[in-house]
């Protein structure tokens, strides 16, 4: 398992695609306010590399223990939501909507998804967030934080 921060200088694929303005603190206290969370500082320290968009091939699955609708054995990053307003972008300030929208549990902060699977952080417990993957009605757990989640991506 690679340390975070030697993956976060190669996290993000090339391209502009998805990707907002830099990330300024005025951003960060923005999302938080509109999210009602705080949150994870190696979240952060990833947009302050690169304000979302699409993750590097080598980063793009994480292994699971069970299967799930995408595959039997992982489940897909390919992009990862920034902080920001540009139209047809999605960002992390449309968290709200997309819980809503799309039924997603209260407590949970979507990063990245469809509509019908989604990998979000977990705020239904105290303390830091954990890293779910859920899809219609069923979640499953993926990483105890989303610093853990980002060492455990692997392959394409």
């Amino acid at each position: 398992m690679a340390d975070f921060d030697e993956i976060k200088g190669s996290f993000w694929a090339d391209g502009t695609y998805d990707v907002h303005s830099p990330l300024t603190d005025a951003d960060i206290e923005q999302a938080e306010a509109v999210l009602g969370v705080a949150l994870p500082a190696a979240l952060l320290d990833l947009l302050r590399v690169q304000n979302g968009g699409n993750v590097a091939c080598g980063r793009r699955r994480f292994p699971t223990s069970a299967p799930t609708s995408w595959a039997d054995d992982h489940v897909p990053l390919p992009d990862l939501m920034g902080i920001g307003r540009i139209k047809g972008v999605t960002s992390l300030l449309d968290g709200p909507y997309l819980v809503e929208e799309w039924g997603l549990p209260a407590g949970v902060v979507p990063l990245s998804g469809d509509g019908h699977t989604w990998i979000a952080l977990d705020y239904r417990r105290p303390g830091e967030p954990s890293v779910v993957w859920l899809e219609e009605g069923r979640e499953l757990a993926l990483a105890a934080d989303f610093r853990s989640f980002v060492e455990g991506l692997t392959g394409r």
